[in-house]
């Protein structure tokens, strides 16, 4: 059994890279199992260094990530070389006795068959594609939120921050067009920003959830009407987001997210519930509420900044 002893004792095995550059990952642990792809070679530099969840924060040694579909793939490589090496081995014990005088009796030995296929795969397509700001790992995901694989930083803030930047080209386009287009692109851009920002303070009270006084309470805050928030962020972590904000500049965030109230539920018309919010003239009752491009500008920078000292907050919050 030459070639079997000849087999080593250990198998390195490399897993290919996808069109993209990306290798899959598949989370350890039963209740999330959650698939997502890194590119070797960007990130944290270093041996032995642990892999993050991107969707629960599970943490452990990169080999524990290996998917499904890998191990299967490593097992055929394995068990091909082992099959392949007996087939040899065999092979060499092949004879082929004729039979001798006129009613002898022949005996052969005939080894026939094929080492085992390699099972391949191919990595699966997900919807969103990160490159982390603090460690420059470039990964993907389901979804748009998750932890970094490499350094663990939640990307909330980063993601944030993208959107904010797509309401600013918004922006830059609507300033060329006619006026009926433009107000509309406007208008989109206001309701993206409040929804983005939404998105954002929901994400990042669910990952710091573990840090507020009633947990359960923390994940179901929302952001569409921000004032609302504030007062929710302070009653369950013991901070306040908007408290390096000016009181006139706080004014102008509770307006327009007002205003995008009116665009998504009273077709642009204001009534009662804007007034008393906002304290704006009464004489701008029934009127459609009017929107520009340096309002909505302003709205993008003062979102940065209490979208910056929310997630800074509670991630320093002990």
């Amino acid at each position: 059994m030459r070639h079997l002893r000849n087999l080593r004792s250990k198998f390195s095995i490399s897993f290919p890279a996808d069109e993209e550059g990306f290798v899959g990952r598949e989370c350890p642990k039963q209740k999330c199992e959650g698939y997502f792809k890194l590119q070797p070679g960007t990130g944290l530099k270093g041996n032995n260094l642990p892999t993050h969840c991107p969707y629960c924060g599970y943490t452990a040694g990169s080999n524990e990530f290996l998917t499904k579909a890998q191990i299967t793939y490593a097992k055929s490589i394995v068990t091909r070389e082992v099959t392949g090496a007996l087939l040899k081995d065999l092979k060499s014990l092949e004879f082929d006795h004729r039979p001798l005088g006129g009613f002898g009796i022949g005996i052969s030995m005939k080894v026939t068959g094929r080492p085992t296929p390699i099972r391949y795969y191919r990595e699966k397509k997900l919807e969103t594609e990160v490159v982390c700001e603090k460690c420059t790992l470039r990964y993907a995901i389901y979804g748009v939120f998750g932890f970094c694989p490499d350094c663990g930083v939640h990307n909330s803030l980063q993601i944030l921050n993208k959107n904010l930047e797509l309401v600013q080209k918004l922006l830059a386009v609507a300033e060329a067009q006619e006026p009926q287009v433009a107000q509309h692109l406007i208008e989109n851009a206001l309701e993206d920003c409040v929804s983005a920002f939404d998105g954002f303070g929901r994400e990042t009270c669910r990952v710091f959830a573990p840090k507020a006084a009633k947990p359960d309470k923390a994940t179901e805050i929302r952001f569409q009407n921000i004032a609302a928030a504030r007062d929710r962020v302070k009653e369950q972590f013991g901070l306040d987001f908007a408290a390096t904000a000016a009181s006139a500049d706080w004014t102008r965030v509770l307006r327009a997210f007002q205003k995008r109230h009116l665009l998504a539920h009273k077709m642009s018309v204001v009534d009662e519930d804007y007034l008393t919010a906002t304290g704006d003239s009464q004489s701008l009752l029934g009127h459609k509420v009017s929107i520009a491009v340096p309002e909505v500008r302003e709205l993008v920078a003062r979102l940065h900044h209490l979208g910056h000292e929310l997630f800074r907050s509670l991630e320093a919050k002990q």
